[in-house]
């Protein structure tokens, strides 16, 4: 049986295996998901915002075991872990109070008698997440979608199953109906199996180009709907009448948050030439002072990277630009 292996980053250790879903277990899981949809979409506005609520109950009740499974498995510092699920929390009791507004019928004038566009949710939504925000990521696709009376399924980043059945029991706990929201542990080649099953209306992707292109392209073979949010890397520009320590310290969090691992991060700096030492050395202050270590140790404000192969990647990068500048 092929299993998926979660390994703790910050020890090598194995913490758990987990039986991937065959073929037919798929099938199985999507004929369910469909049942539950005929349910959910008629469900009230009114009525799904009450289940997100519960949804925020949940994870606030929980956010540190939660935190803790983050930690664990992609080896982001408790704080921070702790700080994506009151973040997850708050996304749900925003739906929950501004869905029914975003979701109400909106008048059109034109020369009928009545016109008007209406939201109506389309059924299964395929969820293709990575792993450096596990529990947001999934989140900020899931919530919405439920909100619109979809059902979700989440192929999640294949070093995070803790991480996609926790979320999965999250959706339980709150009390939605069963099957409104399912993790499908199988390898990124076997999306295409989900993509393509007639019941799977849409399909999401945040992660790497390469992978947006693989799935829009099998999202287009198919004729499915599909959202996708790629890497990028924005400058970052500091000015000569910049607040200097200002953007040190702005700067410096976001090249360190989550050891780097954010499509977001400050990835590449072009400083004004006045400000170019000032601005050196207040950001070497502040990486000296990041303490790398165990995510679970409170101390710690720097974890490992996530995956030993994108460690060996780095280094390597890193190497390689170090020789390049060697005369």
């Amino acid at each position: 049986m092929s299993m998926q292996t979660s390994i703790n980053p910050a020890t090598g250790a194995v913490i758990r295996e987990y039986p991937v879903h065959s073929e037919a277990q798929v099938r199985a899981i999507i004929e369910q998901a469909h049942q539950c949809f005929l349910q959910w979409r008629n469900v009230s506005v009114a009525g799904r915002a009450q289940f997100l609520l519960k949804v925020a109950d949940v994870l606030l009740a929980k956010k540190n075991d939660y935190a803790r499974i983050i930690a664990e498995e992609m080896g982001k510092p408790l704080k921070e872990a702790v700080n994506e699920i009151e973040k997850c929390a708050a996304c749900a009791k925003y739906f929950a109070e501004n869905g029914p507004k975003f979701l109400a019928d909106q008048p059109v004038a034109t020369e009928y008698r009545k016109s008007y566009v209406a939201y109506r949710p389309l059924g299964i939504i395929l969820g293709v997440m990575p792993w450096n925000f596990p529990f947001w990521q999934v989140f900020r696709f899931a919530l919405p979608s439920l909100m619109a009376g979809n059902v979700g399924l989440l192929k999640h980043a294949s070093n995070t199953p803790g991480c996609a059945l926790a979320i999965e029991s999250v959706f339980r706990e709150a009390s939605l109906p069963p099957h409104a929201f399912q993790s499908l542990l199988i390898p990124g080649k076997r999306v295409e199996e989900v993509i393509k099953h007639p019941l799977t209306r849409a399909v999401t992707l945040t992660g790497s180009t390469p992978a947006g292109r693989s799935v829009a392209s099998l999202a287009g073979e198919y004729l499915k709907k599909t959202v996708l949010e790629l890497g990028g890397s924005d400058a970052y520009l500091v000015l000569a009448d910049a607040d200097i320590d200002h953007a040190i310290k702005t700067i410096g969090a976001s090249r360190l948050l989550n050891c780097g691992q954010s499509c977001v991060s400050a990835k590449r700096l072009i400083v004004a030439a006045s400000l170019k030492e000032k601005f050196e050395q207040g950001l070497l202050a502040i990486f000296n002072a990041a303490k790398p270590g165990d995510p679970l140790d409170p101390a710690t404000t720097m974890g490992p990277m996530s995956r030993a192969d994108l460690r060996d990647e780095l280094h390597g990068q890193v190497q390689r630009s170090i020789a390049a500048s060697v005369p």
